[in-house]
């Protein structure tokens, strides 16, 4: 039964190596790369304090000394787009994490007890997946209110459904392996079974999700910052500079553009990998 948990590095790797081969996965990997090593490296790429003002500098178009133009306060936009990027991914990524973690652990006790249990989480599931994920955070946040850490608690919530069945359905098939049943009859408890036997046979569905969900997550982030739920200013967020440019798009349109580029490449991106990693895990797809 070790070599359950031993093959799944290996399996792992194999997934990489077969989304790899697809050029529209490769080039969403390599771009979404490029815009974390862009956010990793922010200080060095950005001359600039994306938090200073220099009111002689306000709404300057792209120019040698600000490559993409300032903002109403006079503020680097280039350098607002890299730190933004920081705070967006973090979101993004801290979210999806969560939602990862608390709705893969619901939908894998859901598959493997089965019955009631099964019941009740997958009703509960089913209420969530019945809001929109951008209502659903809206109104987290707006209870809650504006903040870092609540917005990251935000979108998790909207996203627990979604992992909660992806992991539920093949656990329903894995619980009735052969390997399962011989550790049952070894003893093993219900826990020991979950997480070393039947997760990391589940693992490459929820982390397909997860990729695919990541942009989701970014997209919705953007969208609460832009109606001011989101990070509290000044801290740069690509919504909140869409937002902050929108009254002033007229006569400054790299305001909304430069962020929206942004906002757009990397959802692209994602996407790209998300669904290089789906048809790597699909047999039917994986030889064409």
């Amino acid at each position: 039964m070790s070599a359950i948990a031993v093959s799944s590095p290996s399996r792992a790797a194999r997934l990489l190596r077969l989304c790899w081969r697809r050029k529209a996965a490769s080039a969403g990997a390599i771009v979404t790369l490029l815009v974390v090593l862009a956010a990793i490296f922010a200080p060095w790429l950005a001359h600039l304090d994306p938090n200073e003002q220099d009111i002689a500098a306000q709404l300057m178009g792209p120019s040698a000394e600000h490559m993409l133009g300032t903002d109403t306060y006079g503020r680097d936009v280039w350098a607002r787009i890299l730190y933004g990027a920081r705070v967006s991914l973090f979101i993004g990524v801290a979210s999806i994490a969560v939602a990862m973690l608390v709705g893969g652990l619901l939908g894998l006790v859901a598959g493997y007890k089965g019955g009631r249990t099964d019941r009740v989480i997958m009703a509960v599931m089913d209420m969530l997946l019945s809001f929109p994920s951008l209502v659903m955070g809206l109104l987290v946040v707006a209870v809650l209110g504006p903040s870092m850490v609540n917005l990251i608690i935000a979108i998790s919530f909207t996203a627990i459904a979604p992992f909660a069945r992806i992991a539920r359905a093949p656990t329903l098939a894995v619980r009735q392996r052969d390997f399962v049943e011989a550790g049952r009859a070894l003893g093993y408890s219900d826990l020991r079974l979950m997480l070393r036997h039947i997760l990391p046979n589940i693992l490459d569905e929820i982390l397909v999700l997860g990729s695919l969900w990541l942009a989701t997550a970014i997209r919705t982030e953007a969208s609460l910052s832009f109606i001011g739920l989101g990070v509290r200013p000044p801290t740069a967020t690509w919504g909140g500079m869409i937002r902050d440019g929108f009254e002033n798009m007229l006569d400054a349109p790299w305001l909304v553009i430069f962020p929206s580029i942004a906002i757009l490449i990397i959802m692209i991106s994602l996407n790209l990998l998300g669904d290089g990693l789906r048809d790597a895990t699909d047999p039917k797809l994986r030889n064409e």
